[in-house]
């Protein structure tokens, strides 16, 4: 089953507005969301405001369209670099500690996408967000976002693509299956669309996880069946005899 996310909620003082925003992405049957916190750079030791929390936003959150499940609610931190002597996109794509990186699609890009910073970013595991709400609220602008998602496109070759609505209100959320079908018109393939709005989304949240533990390594386990403990003491020949007689 395919599950749906939507990774730029834009965070607002607005409670009520928040609120509507994720009830109405519940209902649109996004699984997981993630309230955006966005803060201009402005150097080493700036202060992040506190995060919102959750449980003050829904003590009892909405349910999933569709599922028995209430939705996901996550936040994530987005930092604007403006000045270019801050960072560069070759900076971004391999040294730092991130797990997306945001294409500013309202305006005609003053830079190419370079294929080796790209890829390197790529490799990292480092995943690309395109927002779509622009492309609703104005023509120029969703010129823009069109120009500069085949702009990546080219590049990329639509992998590690993440679509979200960046909505401000719930006016401006779309459906996911919506969204799958607007990424035909960013230059990506059936699959890589669908992908943009589930599995790349869920990865980008397992990379984010991933840091947070020792040098991000995770490992698995294989669970021994309760049958299989039970035989552990028992002869080999006995073990032997039961699974012949099964």
């Amino acid at each position: 089953m395919t599950l749906f996310v939507d990774l730029n909620i834009v965070n607002t003082a607005d409670r009520k507005r928040l609120q509507s925003l994720i009830e109405t992405a519940a209902h649109l049957g996004y699984s997981t969301v993630a309230i955006n916190h966005v803060a201009e750079f402005q150097g080493k030791r700036q202060e992040i405001a506190k995060p919102i929390s959750v449980t003050e936003l829904f003590p009892s959150p909405p349910i999933v369209q569709g599922k028995s499940k209430p939705i996901k609610i996550v936040t994530r931190l987005t930092v604007i670099v403006s000045d270019a002597s801050h960072c560069n996109d070759l900076v971004a794509c391999m040294t730092l500690d991130i797990d997306l990186i945001c294409i500013n699609v309202i305006e005609k890009q003053s830079y190419h996408f370079r294929r080796p910073s790209v890829n390197g970013a790529i490799e990292r595991g480092i995943y690309f967000e395109l927002a779509y709400s622009p492309a609703i609220k104005d023509s120029t602008m969703r010129r823009y976002t069109i120009s500069n998602a085949l702009s990546l496109m080219q590049i990329c070759k639509g992998k590690n693509i993440i679509m979200s609505s960046a909505a401000e209100r719930h006016l401006e959320l779309r459906g996911p299956y919506d969204i799958a079908n607007l990424g035909l018109l960013f230059g990506l393939t059936e699959g890589d669309a669908k992908a943009a709005v589930s599995t790349n989304c869920r990865a980008a949240l397992l990379h984010g996880e991933t840091r947070k533990t020792a040098l991000g390594v995770i490992y698995t386990v294989r669970k021994v069946p309760a049958t299989e403990e039970k035989d552990e003491g028992r002869p080999l020949s006995k073990r032997a005899k039961t699974k012949s007689d099964c």
